[in-house]
Formats: C-alpha cells, structure tokens, sequence
C-alpha cells in the first residue's frame, strides 16, 4: 500500500458511516469472538478426549504458532503503514513497529485451521471469519498486505500440523 492508496482507504472509512461500522466489526469484534470460542473449543474437547495427545497438540500448535510469530515481529520489527507514511490511522492505534507478521492473521488462522480439524463445518466460518479478520487488518492501516500474507502462510502451515502429529 502506498501513501496515496493510504489516505483515501483512510479517509474513506472515516467518512461513511457503515463502512466504518463493518470495519468495527471485523477489527475489533470478530478477532475476539473468535479468541473466546477457541477456549471454549478446548474445555468442549477436554471432556471429550481428556487429557491425551490429540487433546494437548489443540493447545500447543497455536501457542507455540503466536510465540514464533511474536518473537518474529520482534526481530523484523517492521514500521506500520500509519508510522510510515504519518498518518493517522481509521482508529487511531499508535503502537509503533512489529508490524509483520500480523499476529491477528496468525492467530485466527492458526485457530481457525484447529476448529477445522476439530469439527470441518465450524472450522469453514472459522476460516471465513479469519478471512474477514486478515482483510481488516490492511482496510485500517494496521498492517501491509505483505504483513497479512506471511501471517497467513505461518497460520496455514502451523495448521497443517494437526494432521502430520
């Protein structure tokens, strides 16, 4: 994203009303619906397959995926669209570096890929709403598409574990 397609995309949804509302949802809303029901996927599990392997690898593919990524964001620590460019962005964040990989899209796709190992039809809205979550993540200056992408590529190869463990 260059400046000028940075500040019309922010302007833009500063301006209409529902475009921002959408924009709200999948920012803010949908990101920690999604962190709520993985917890929730869990404890349903638990007591489903106790505390066995199949169990354990649900929790450690995903925590060790966002620590990677983490530690991933730490040594790249790459400027945001909004630091770079001096911009303001749609809701204000001021964090500064970081920016790549998009622990956001890891996360939800790395959880979204353990709902559809768990259960295909919750997994499929999971990876949908993951989707609308990635897509966000550009729309309000939080992140680069390049951002985005490598997160998505470690959140779908992350995922693919479940089935080769």
């Amino acid at each position: 994203m260059n400046r000028k397609l940075y500040e019309k995309t922010v302007r833009f949804f500063k301006e209409n009303k529902i475009a921002h509302a959408v924009l709200v949802f999948t920012y803010k809303i949908l990101p920690n619906i999604v962190f709520v029901a993985y917890p929730i996927m869990l404890v349903v599990e638990f007591f489903i397959l106790g505390f066995c392997w199949e169990w354990f690898k649900l929790v450690l593919i995903p925590l060790f995926t966002l620590i990677v990524a983490t530690m991933m964001r730490l040594v790249i620590n790459e400027q945001r669209p909004y630091e770079k460019y001096g911009i303001e962005s749609v809701f204000g964040k001021k964090t500064e570096g970081n920016s790549m990989p998009s622990r956001h899209t890891v996360s939800a796709v790395v959880i979204a890929m353990t709902f559809l190992y768990v259960n295909v039809p919750i997994g499929i809205i999971m990876l949908v709403a993951a989707f609308l979550i990635i897509l966000s993540r550009v729309q309000a200056g939080a992140h680069y598409m390049r951002d985005v992408i490598v997160g998505l590529i470690i959140g779908l190869g992350a995922g693919q574990l479940l089935w080769v463990i």
